[in-house]
């Protein structure tokens, strides 16, 4: 299958009448009723004078508006640029200017940031009638990197990227189908939403979107669509489990739960408290999908941390202790800037190690603090602190000092005192990664993807 419009296609014939997106709220669609829709949007934006090779903005929240309007610029050929709606005037212009984009989709509630920062128009369209397709070209879309090592970078994501992403899904654990009711709620300029929809497209699967992640309200959400898989990660399982007990937390009908960065602590409990098996998976913006437990490796590994075995399309090395990744979908690289492969080589800037084919995550090379000529991974600091039944979120920073050039900070969610978390962790780590520095907050700033964001703690 060479295209996205192509699957959309397939889906049409294959389940016209079937129920493609429930957006909640928002309302339902059908396979046929998407590709119709996205038909009349295309029609629109062409009316408009965008053409195949333009570069598109979309700034709109979890509306059904969204992926219609990326199924409709992958239509006219032309290149979808995801906004984020947190963007303010700095960071939106720089995306917008990055990718030299020529006309925004939005609505009356960005309209100021927009008018200010941008370029040519922005438009709130209805679907017409009367679309002929063109040709298809790459890339699908630009989606610019959080940003955490400095300004976003644009990755240049084509048609192989997001059907390699989504069909391994299918094809390979967790084996999605048209059975399946699928669930997402990160905002859709994130990519997780997007390779939701591209999965579901592609096993005829249920897809509901939510507005939002709210921990208070998931669970009732999950229950009352009757999903069967959903992706979370970063802070997301801690949230969750920081909700109150309910005696329907085993009342649904989720037969897989994967997740990033599963907190190792927290493991065992989230899998006893809802009942289902919680599976590690990782993934970047720019390779798609690398590395996943499956359900033969599950028992072995809950709560080690281990990210499991490289997928069916990928292949993973150690190199210096950071984790090379290559093989087929991955970004076609950063836009304006330098290929980052080698020999189709790509450097994830995660320090890792390999055993028995498997890998762990040892933590991000800019989370390795230099305290008095010792290195302090944050990531081991963060794990003991998150063992600790009194903690709900941790993140470890390194901050200037005078003396040992770094020391070790660490900001703490939960209902605990300083002295008793550094006992705890004189008791498990070196006494050189014990923080220093303690910070508590009723909660941490999040990425879209529910990481800390430890660029604001820093």
């Amino acid at each position: 299958m060479a295209d996205l419009i192509s699957a959309l296609r397939t889906a049409v014939t294959r389940w016209p009448d079937k129920t493609a997106w429930t957006f909640d709220p928002g309302g339902s669609f059908t396979f046929a009723r998407i590709d119709a829709l996205s038909d009349g949007y295309a029609q629109a934006l062409r009316d408009r004078g965008i053409r195949a090779g333009d570069r598109v903005a979309i700034m709109l929240r979890n509306v059904p508006e969204f992926p219609l309007m990326w199924f409709a610029l992958i239509k006219l050929g032309a290149t979808a640029v995801p906004l984020n709606v947190k963007y303010r005037s700095v960071d939106a212009s720089h995306v917008l200017r990055t990718a030299e984009v020529v006309a925004v989709v939005s609505t009356e509630e960005f309209r100021p940031l927009l008018v200010d920062h941008l370029v040519h128009h922005v438009e709130q369209l209805e679907p017409v009638d009367g679309f002929v397709q063109g040709e298809v070209s790459a890339p699908v879309s630009l989606q610019f990197t959080s940003g955490t090592t400095g300004k976003p970078k644009a990755c240049a994501l084509s048609h192989t990227y997001w059907l390699t992403l989504g069909g391994s899904l299918v094809e390979h654990f967790p084996n999605l189908n048209s059975d399946d009711v699928m669930l997402t709620a990160q905002p859709f300029h994130y990519i997780d939403p997007q390779w939701n929809v591209v999965a579901a497209l592609l096993a005829g699967a249920h897809l509901v979107v939510l507005d939002g992640f709210h921990p208070s309200t998931f669970w009732a959400k999950v229950r009352e669509h009757g999903v069967t898989y959903f992706y979370c990660l970063g802070a997301m399982p801690a949230l969750l489990l920081r909700m109150p007990p309910d005696p329907l937390d085993r009342k649904h009908s989720v037969r897989v739960v994967q997740a990033s960065a599963i907190p190792p602590a927290l493991h065992a409990e989230l899998e006893e408290r809802w009942g289902v098996g919680w599976f590690e998976a990782f993934g970047m913006t720019e390779t798609g999908a690398d590395l996943r437990i499956t359900a033969e490796d599950h028992d072995r590994f809950v709560g080690t941390g281990c990210l499991g075995l490289p997928a069916p399309h990928r292949e993973a090395k150690i190199v210096d202790g950071e984790l090379w990744l290559r093989g087929p979908g991955m970004m076609d690289g950063y836009l304006g800037l330098p290929s980052p492969f080698a020999d189709g080589w790509f450097r994830t800037g995660d320090l890792a190690r390999i055993e028995d084919g498997r890998v762990y995550h040892l933590g991000r090379r800019k989370d390795m603090i230099r305290r008095s000529g010792e290195n302090v991974a944050a990531h081991e600091v963060e794990e003991v602190l998150m063992s600790h039944p009194s903690v709900r979120l941790a993140a470890v920073i390194g901050v200037p000092d005078d003396i040992r050039g770094e020391e070790v900070k660490a900001f703490v969610v939960g209902k605990v005192t300083d002295q008793e978390l550094a006992e705890f962790c004189a008791e498990r780590l070196a006494s050189f990664k014990v923080p220093r520095f303690w910070e508590f907050r009723e909660d941490l700033p999040r990425t879209p993807s529910e990481r800390v964001a430890k660029e604001l703690l820093r």
